[in-house]
């Protein structure tokens, strides 16, 4: 079930969520929603963490958590670890975590 427009689908274990990451970007931050040529849209974000050894998948989890209020351990890189375009699970309750993203793209929106 896809939210319309939205980068996210609820899962069995929680949200899974698309993302488009800029590494080496200069600050952590998410941006917004961002809608592809293709017709997806995925959620914007950056990490000043560079896309070697792991490092900048690592930094987006951590900002991911720490923006969505979950443990950092909760969220998990299910595809994409080398590409741009990033599908990751965010688990817990689905509504609240949606909720607090849709917060995030009203907020960056703005």
């Amino acid at each position: 079930m896809r939210s319309e427009g939205r980068p996210w689908a609820v899962s069995a274990d929680g949200l899974v969520v698309t993302v488009r990451l800029t590494p080496k970007g200069g600050r952590d931050d998410i941006e917004g929603i961002e809608h592809l040529a293709d017709g997806r849209s995925v959620l914007k974000a950056r990490v000043r963490a560079a896309p070697q050894d792991g490092e900048a998948n690592a930094a987006l989890a951590r900002l991911l958590a720490r923006t969505l209020g979950v443990a950092p351990r909760e969220v998990v890189l299910m595809g994409g670890a080398t590409s741009r375009i990033k599908r990751l699970l965010i688990r817990g309750n689905a509504d609240a975590v949606a909720a607090a993203l849709e917060h995030i793209a009203e907020t960056a929106a703005k």
